[in-house]
């Protein structure tokens, strides 16, 4: 399997500001503002949720697909938690928020299919046990 890269560089002291890199034309600037507080740009929770989603979204796809119930359309939003703790700024919990289009099934298979890309994708194995995953599974 290949090896991806990411890239960062951060200048100044923690109100500074810093650019990222990741795979083709996913680039942009970061700082103190867009990460702790409500400032325009990006931060690494909201990488690691664009990275969650995606993955989890090819996981339920596929889990889908191979059931024979493959899906017209899945939408992951991934909402990512950081809180600051005793050992300091830590992320404690991503939601996924997952809507499929997928004919001839039922919620129910729908919802087992979801939990069951959950416990598969290699991004929320990579997050477990310390990061809380909850999911939100429908149906549209």
């Amino acid at each position: 399997m290949p090896v991806r890269y990411a890239n960062a560089q951060w200048r100044g002291d923690i109100k500074g500001s810093g650019t990222f890199s990741a795979g083709e034309g996913i680039a942009g600037p970061y700082n103190f503002s867009s990460r702790f507080e409500d400032g325009v740009g990006s931060n690494p929770e909201s990488l690691l949720g664009a990275a969650h989603a995606a993955c989890y979204s090819m996981a339920l796809s596929l889990g889908l697909a191979r059931a024979g119930t493959p899906a017209e359309s899945v939408d992951t939003q991934a909402a990512v938690t950081i809180e600051k703790l005793d050992a300091g700024f830590t992320v404690t919990k991503v939601v996924l928020t997952v809507r499929g289009v997928v004919p001839g099934l039922s919620e129910e298979a729908f919802v087992a299919a979801a939990e069951g890309a959950k416990k598969g994708c290699p991004i929320s194995r990579a997050l477990n046990p310390s990061v809380v995953v909850e999911l939100d599974a429908k149906l549209v």
